[in-house]
């Protein structure tokens, strides 16, 4: 019952905000136990969870104990001088996502240090291209990307504008878990801040730079733009600057009118999330309507992109491996009749992406670089390749995130959904074949490649538990075989170690808590929580002969993955 004495001073401290003083209130016992059993979870990527009163909610004094140990970091590494540089803060759609994003101002403010707000709602993309466009020594943007209404949070990028890697963020989580009076936070009220020149807004000129570095993707800016494009960004933020930058560049954009408004609540979708076929459904109806050739979906904070494309009368959905192969197949086939391949160029993949894409960029004479998931860890490779002789090319994972140059650090659904339209542009012009049409040549010439994933919600603090104990008992317990197929081999990024036929070899990567099986066939399974939701993750990939057995073979390999994981109690 420890979790009450948090309570009893959230409740007995005077200072306390008067909704959230209401809304503690109105709990029941079970609902307040969840929301001080622990304190909310600062980590690698931030924090992210439910609105709401309590140390394992997010609210104004989670908010301000975020900053507070941000500002230390800031203050322990930057010269006075430097400090100046100040930070760069964007919001999304989400409630209260303003509000935090002046709360982190005013307790950055308190410290001495400046920030760069923007005026309303900006994509994450944008923040991490501000972040350098200003020269400033970090990043915050407060989104809750794709999760649930109830939810919002918070993320930090360094000043190369990518989300801080382990090395440095874990130094930040110690910083923040070391604050442990949340009221005692201090913060400057706005008014301070514009007297003392630390709050200083921003808009027009980052967008205007940021649009005109988008523009630079384009390979075949000539090729007359015929298609028509149906855009939603599902209430988020990239309704401005996606629609302003798909027009801009001549191409014929449907907007989703209904889902064009920053709705904090998401109503006209059960989940905000371009990964959910469902999330579609306006914008099917649109596409109908208009007969679009395709459809493109933002998340909430923009930094992913769905893409749905229009093949013999009904819309094929594509997923984010396939969508990364073709665009990775695009540039990389273009360049190359052009005469523009860089001698040394790399993509980069996580270790849960297809091979399909690897195996496109080798065939170009690509080399491949594969990363832990999180597109942070892409972002930091990206900025190891400043001074050096080899060139950036393409980045993805695939939870729908690309990035085709690293003037942005982190995914960015801008550059895919301009890169996408103008790939299904001119696949239509030059070849009179959609995108769907493409990517079965591209399985013809490198092999059916599937992958799928499977995720096992587990909410509260039991689920917690249970995620642990999964994964504790998949690590004491491997698994010798699946589907009758043998188990070669087993890479846990934990322990840092993959075992070969009882041989060991070190694993060069950051510890992170991911276990993956490769079956003799070649086929694979991984098992990873999320580090963002209350989820597990279970991911499989297959090559076959043909695209209906690597779909049978798949499924199958998550079905039974699944079978031995709900065994686990």
């Amino acid at each position: 019952m420890m979790w009450r004495n948090e309570y009893d001073k959230w409740l007995q401290n005077e200072t306390l905000d008067v909704d959230l003083r209401e809304a503690l209130l109105q709990k029941n016992e079970s609902e307040l136990e969840d929301s001080f059993y622990q304190s909310l979870s600062f980590g690698t990527g931030g924090m992210r969870g439910i609105l709401g009163p309590g140390t394992n909610r997010l609210n104004i004094y989670t908010i301000r104990r975020a900053n507070a140990g941000l500002a230390k970091y800031l203050i322990k590494h930057y010269s006075q001088q430097n400090l100046k540089r100040g930070v760069v803060i964007a919001y999304d759609n989400r409630h209260l996502s303003k509000e935090f994003a002046i709360e982190s101002a005013k307790v950055l403010g308190a410290q001495g240090i400046p920030t760069h707000v923007f005026t309303s709602l900006r994509p994450t993309p944008e923040l991490s291209y501000a972040v350098r466009y200003l020269k400033a020594m970090a990043g915050i943007v407060v989104t809750a990307s794709h999760n649930p209404p109830n939810y919002n949070g918070y993320k930090i990028y360094d000043e190369y504008g990518c989300q801080y890697t382990p090395k440095y963020a874990n130094e930040i989580i110690t910083y923040v878990n070391e604050v442990e009076d949340l009221f005692g936070i201090q913060a400057l009220s706005v008014d301070q801040l514009m007297s003392q020149g630390l709050l200083n807004y921003i808009d027009q000129e980052i967008d205007d730079a940021y649009i005109k570095e988008l523009k630079t993707i384009q390979i075949h800016p000539e090729i007359k733009k015929d298609l028509k494009i149906v855009f939603t960004p599902l209430h988020g933020t990239s309704a401005m600057m996606g629609t302003r930058l798909l027009e801009e560049t001549s191409y014929k954009v449907y907007p989703v009118k209904a889902q064009m408004i920053a709705d904090p609540n998401f109503s006209t979708v059960k989940s905000p999330n371009p990964e959910d076929k469902s999330a579609f459904d306006f914008a099917l109806d649109l596409g109908k309507e208009i007969n679009a050739d395709i459809l493109i979906a933002t998340d909430p904070d923009a930094d992913r992109l769905g893409v749905a494309v229009k093949h013999q009368n009904e819309f094929v959905f594509l997923n984010g491996n396939q969508t990364g192969a073709l665009l990775i197949y695009y540039i990389l086939n273009e360049k190359s009749k052009l005469k523009q391949l860089p001698k040394k160029g790399v993509v980069f993949n996580t270790i849960v992406t297809s091979d399909l894409g690897a195996k496109i960029a080798r065939s170009f004479n690509m080399d491949v670089i594969s990363t832990l998931t999180g597109f942070k860890f892409i972002g930091e490779q990206a900025r190891y390749l400043e001074d050096d002789e080899r060139e950036f090319v393409f980045g993805y994972e695939e939870s729908y995130g690309y990035v085709v140059k690293d003037f942005v650090r982190d995914k960015d659904s801008l550059q895919a959904m301009l890169l996408v339209s103008e790939a299904a542009n001119y696949y239509h012009a030059s070849e009179n074949k959609t995108l769907y049409d493409k990517l079965l040549d591209i399985y013809e010439a490198y092999g059916y490649f599937l992958e799928g994933l499977k995720s096992i919600v587990l909410e509260g603090k039991e689920g917690q538990e249970r995620i642990t104990r999964i994964m504790s008992h998949f690590r004491e317990n491997p698994l010798e075989s699946l589907m009758g197929q043998e188990i070669v081999s087993i890479e846990d990024f934990e322990k840092s170690v993959k075992y070969i036929n009882n041989h060991i070899e070190d694993i060069d990567l950051e510890k992170s808590n991911v276990i993956k099986y490769v079956l003799k066939d070649g086929s694979w399974f991984v098992l990873r929580p999320s580090g963002t939701e209350p989820k597990l993750k279970l991911y499989a990939g297959v090559v076959t002969e043909s695209l209906d057995t690597s779909k049978e073979k798949m499924i199958r390999i998550l079905d039974e993955l699944t079978a031995v994981v709900k065994k686990v109690k």
